[in-house]
């Protein structure tokens, strides 16, 4: 009995110094918050072109961990689910509901029972809503008729949605695209005939090669790529479509051209063309389908090409901050019946080649015969072109290193622009809006000489948002209507041109976002939807909150929110969650500027950290931690910068008496992530960490992250210097790991936290790493979601609520 005693001691002493065990089978956070998650939430509502009607789309809140299960194909940088030949992971959107805007009631739309819904869009008129019905084999086009609520099916389970996949780089089209007629809709199919899928082979029949000579090709580390010619063969296969025009009425359909893989197909506005942009080889495997090798062609009603806009290459030699050379953001000009119009770079692509102007604009009137005209030169990098109702085009450009945007005008017939704004793009307070688009025709709304802009209205107080009306002929504005200081309310939609009546969202701390009409000439807003609160049990403590303003050392003036439990007293010091997200900007006045709002409704949806404040904590969400530099410079003072906004975080929640600052933890995703493990590698502000799928190791990203430009062998010592991983041996809190095994981020592989986490174990930290199998960047399945929640809970319970006082506080 001695002996056995004896060995169970040891037994006992050896595993002191093991990993945790793991427990089994997912894991369940507090009823109170399986409730706040499993709740409905807030339907999503678009408004018809005809301002008549609200589509109201009804979902659940989360997929079982069985639904993200679903087969799943990693090509070009999408995932599809090869069973429906369409996205992987879909909005489990369960029934579809028409409202009319003038009153009346909420109409429900008769679609197959268990059915999940892809949203296309309603017709230019406003008359029709065209959905994709998800159905075990594929997808259905089902159009709504809107007078009746009648639902139909068009066509079979054939459509092909994989351009549509989530996550997907480049062109994400429909599958289905309204021509302006509302007559039709041009739609891609899975081609008739097409085989079985390819197989792979049993056994590999040669090595998988590349090879690279020329111009330099830095890349940037894209997830989901092609790999072996098997990919390419499988992209191939489930990319390819038939495109075809299918009458809204009767559902004939009529083929256009031959199939291929189109990443666009656009119809004119005369519906007489197609601006379509088709895929071929070669196939790149550094970069995602928007690389690859493409024929940029405008068709006829019957496929044939009437002129080819550009043969363009294999696009894996752009330069860092660049772009490819030859045609680009082609488009139609959306105010001229068959205009097509596009981009190509002066500088080669190349943004540190000095030259008078970067990018050239041409348009080309049907029948496309001529040469194509020059619209204008840009000084700046190109960014958006669009056009008003009267033709008159709005062209922007940006100068990333100067961080300068400017909106230009240009009449029709006009050689010359005219400027309409010329602001910092870092400066939220000066940020003039976006110009109101006629849903369904993709115009500029425009009466008269008049245009209208929408924003959130940043200033010292907080967002307010406004709805402003500019004049084209002056460049003066004049505001509409502004939120006032308790709500949260933004101009959704124009209900009358003269924009007199408008659609708006309306919010409050309290109340969830419902839509309302609201006349701006007698000031009075109606309620349109009456949707409730999802979650009731969790909406006191969100009220419970202090919107903050607070100074770092340097004078930066910083911004957030603080959250406190609904029975918090005044007075009482709590355990705190700091969760943040690093941002970089060229000037302090740029970093100090407010950010967010003290009156907006909070929705809590997937594995939110202010969950927590249902088990007694104070969570301090969003302190702004700004990155302050003049051009490229921001990140040589990033760990530095990062404490200090840290410091005066805690600094200021201590100094309300809100916060315990000696039990302090912090958190953060992504980015966030890469934060917590450098605050605890840095300082010792902190009890303990939480870091969701994040990066650590800058090596890793080699030819820039986040808003970093600069290479590693151009500043290796930064690289080094925010790379949490260079510096494991100092962390010595307590720190969870988590990652999805899926992740599809650029940069955030799952390598990542596996290689931070030896490197933790290997200097005897404390540290418990958690893979969510079959999951992304952002966590879906239901069971990881609550699993995440439960174990974000454990750890701060343990580490941060129920520490120990510390000793000593020592800085490193």
């Amino acid at each position: 009995m001695r002996k056995l005693i004896f060995a169970f001691a040891i037994c006992a002493m050896a595993l002191a110094g093991t990993d945790a065990s793991l427990a089994d089978g997912y894991l369940t956070p507090p009823k109170t918050i399986v409730d706040i998650l499993d709740a409905e939430p807030t339907p999503t509502v678009t408004p018809s072109p005809d301002h008549r009607t609200l589509a109201i789309f009804r979902r659940r809140s989360m997929p079982t961990i069985a639904e993200v299960a679903e087969p799943m194909l990693r090509l070009g940088g999408h995932r599809i689910n090869p069973k429906i030949n369409g996205p992987h992971l879909l909005r489990i959107t369960t029934s579809l509901a028409l409202k009319p805007i003038a009153g009346g009631r909420e109409r429900p739309v008769a679609l197959p029972a268990g059915a999940n819904l892809l949203s296309m869009g309603f017709s230019p008129d406003g008359k029709r809503l065209a959905v994709g019905v998800v159905r075990p084999t594929g997808i259905e086009l089902w159009i709504v008729d809107v007078a009746t609520g009648q639902a139909k099916a068009l066509t079979g389970p054939t459509l092909n949605a994989t351009f549509s996949s989530s996550g997907g780089p480049g062109q994400t089209p429909n599958a289905c695209d309204w021509l302006d007629s509302s007559a039709e809709l041009l739609c891609s199919f899975v081609s008739q005939g097409r085989g079985p899928a390819p197989v792979a082979p049993a056994v590999p029949t040669a090595p998988n090669v590349q090879e690279y000579s020329g111009r330099p090709a830095p890349a940037a580390t894209f997830q989901d790529l092609l790999e072996t010619e098997h990919d390419e063969q499988l992209f191939e296969y489930y990319f390819t479509g038939q495109l075809a025009y299918i009458d809204a009425a009767t559902g004939r359909r009529a083929n256009v051209g031959r199939p291929g893989i189109h990443n666009l197909a656009s119809p004119s506005s005369d519906g007489q063309y197609v601006l379509v942009s088709r895929l071929k080889r070669p196939f790149s495997r550094l970069r995602p389908s928007s690389a690859f090798a493409k024929d940029v062609e405008i068709w006829n009603r019957a496929g044939q090409v009437v002129r080819k806009i550009g043969d363009l290459p294999l696009a894996e030699d752009i330069p860092i901050n660049g772009v490819e050379k030859g045609p680009r953001g082609y488009r139609w000009n959306a105010a001229e019946p068959a205009t097509v119009v596009w981009v190509e770079a002066l500088d080669e692509g190349d943004q540190r080649k000095k030259v008078p102007h970067r990018d050239q604009i041409f348009a080309l009137k049907a029948p496309f015969t001529e040469t194509p005209a020059e619209v204008v030169k840009t000084e700046m990098r190109f960014d958006s072109i669009a056009w008003t109702d009267a033709g008159v085009a709005l062209v922007t450009e940006n100068d990333r290193r100067a961080r300068r945007t400017r909106t230009w005008i240009l009449d029709p017939g006009a050689t010359q622009p005219r400027k309409l704004w010329d602001r910092s793009s870092e400066d939220r307070y000066g940020d003039p809006g976006d110009p109101m688009i006629r849903f369904g025709l993709g115009r500029i709304i425009q009466t008269g000489d008049w245009i209208y802009t929408t924003g959130e209205g940043a200033s010292p107080e907080g967002d307010r948002p406004f709805f402003d009306r500019v004049s084209l002929k002056t460049g003066a504005s004049e505001r509409l209507f502004r939120s006032d200081n308790q709500s949260y309310e933004t101009v959704e939609a124009l209900l009358s041109d003269d924009g007199k009546r408008v659609l708006t969202q309306y919010q409050t701390k309290s109340e969830p976002p419902n839509y309302c009409v609201r006349d701006l000439n007698g000031g009075t807003r109606q309620a349109l939807t009456a949707f409730k609160d999802p979650h009731p049990q969790i909406t006191p403590a969100t009220m419970n909150r202090q919107f903050v303003t607070y100074r770092r050392d340097d004078g930066v003036l910083l911004s957030g929110t603080i959250y406190l439990p609904a029975d918090h007293k005044p007075g009482q010091r709590l355990p705190m969650i700091v969760w943040a997200y690093p941002r970089e900007f060229t000037n302090a006045d740029a970093a100090s500027q407010v950010v967010g709002s003290p009156n907006r409704f909070t929705a809590i949806s997937g594995a939110s950290h202010l969950l927590l404040s249902t088990q007694g904590y104070a969570i301090f969400d969003g302190p702004t931690m700004p990155i302050v530099g003049e051009g490229e410079t921001a990140n040589d003072q990033y760990v530095e910068q990062l404490v200090s906004s840290a410091k005066a975080a805690i600094d200021k929640a201590s100094a309300m008496g809100i916060a315990d600052p000696d039990r302090v933890g912090v958190g953060g995703h992504s980015y966030g992530a890469s934060m917590t493990a450098n605050l605890l590698a840095h300082s010792d502000l902190f009890r303990a960490g939480i870091a969701r799928s994040g990066a650590y190791n800058r090596t890793l990203t080699p030819f820039g992250f986040q808003n970093e430009r600069r290479t590693f062998w151009e500043a290796r010592d930064v690289y080094a210097k925010m790379s949490p991983f260079f510096f494991a041996d100092k962390i010595n809190e307590p720190i969870l790991l988590m990652h999805g095994e899926a992740d599809n981020n650029s940069g955030t592989y799952p390598i990542q936290t596996d290689r931070l986490y030896m490197a933790l174990k290997g200097h005897g930290a404390t540290v418990r790493y958690v893979t969510l199998p079959l999951e992304s960047h952002g966590y879906s399945g239901r069971e990881s979601v609550l699993h995440t929640v439960a174990e974000m809970l454990n750890w701060m319970n343990k580490y941060v609520r129920d520490a120990r006082p510390k000793e000593t506080t020592a800085s490193r």
